[in-house]
């Protein structure tokens, strides 16, 4: 019985770890996030009931600095989400350039592709981040990779008719 309940705290202990680490990605607390790290340096690859890791979190949330600390301490930079999404591609939905560098800097996988078969490319594209489209062109992303439905980024751009990154997939 005492093995029991040693191991139920213990589990409650990790758990409430890991819920805090999800919290503090969101909210961009580094003190916090180092703090929980040296308690459990495991927790930066929890994964929450979504599949979302950390790293997805922070880049959900654009908290540049979790984002760095978290590379730093060589997090899993190409986990998916239950969607089979990236930070990668969260960051190219969402639209900031600084992020996206540290991503593809640290080594995302910039072709790597989700449940739909889409792409951070196919993302950047669709929601016209023409910055992050370039940086991705500029690491080797594959314009030619189609989605389930068998569109590629150019495809998807020339439905948005962004004309600036029409030119950059051509």
């Amino acid at each position: 019985m005492k093995k029991i309940i040693i191991a139920f705290t213990l589990l409650l202990t990790v758990n409430s770890y890991a819920q805090s680490i999800f919290d503090v990605a969101r909210s961009g607390d580094v003190d916090k996030l180092e703090e929980l790290y040296q308690l459990n340096n495991d927790t930066i690859n929890a994964v929450d009931h979504k599949g979302f890791t950390p790293l997805i979190l922070s880049t959900y949330n654009r908290q540049a600095k979790v984002v760095a600390f978290l590379l730093d301490k060589n997090c899993n930079i190409n986990a998916k989400d239950l969607s089979g999404n990236t930070a990668l591609m969260g960051i190219c939905f969402k639209g900031d350039l600084e992020i996206a560098k540290m991503l593809i800097d640290n080594g995302a996988n910039v072709n790597q592709q989700n449940f739909n078969n889409a792409t951070a490319l196919i993302y950047a594209s669709t929601f016209g981040h023409t910055e992050i489209a370039s940086y991705l062109l500029k690491n080797n992303a594959d314009k030619k990779i189609k989605d389930n439905r068998g569109n590629t980024a150019l495809k998807h751009v020339e439905m948005q008719g962004n004309t600036d990154i029409i030119a950059l997939l051509k």
